[in-house]
């Protein structure tokens, strides 16, 4: 296995985790951002009002784009398997 190797399956790798945990964490990025606004507006400052609407955003986004999350990591395992024989030889 060359170096060139390595570095393409972890640059991919990277990739799918970026494709895959990014519109989630922008989601709870831009939920905690107006929540934070609505808290610094009416000075409530409690712990509650930011961590119950982020977690209903990331199970929201998990239920409508986790089907998508998971064949793309199913895709990539399998590219992964499938390449092995030509590493090795």
């Amino acid at each position: 296995m060359t170096p060139e190797t390595v570095v393409s399956l972890v640059q991919r790798g990277m990739e799918v985790m970026v494709l895959v945990g990014g519109p989630i964490l922008l989601g709870i990025l831009a939920t905690g951002l107006v929540i934070s606004v609505f808290q610094a507006a009416t000075q409530i400052n409690e712990a509650t009002l930011s961590f119950i609407p982020k977690l209903l955003i990331a199970f929201a986004i998990f239920i409508f784009a986790g089907s998508w999350m998971v064949q793309t990591v199913v895709d990539f395992t399998i590219r992964l398997y499938q390449s092995i024989p030509q590493m090795i030889g």
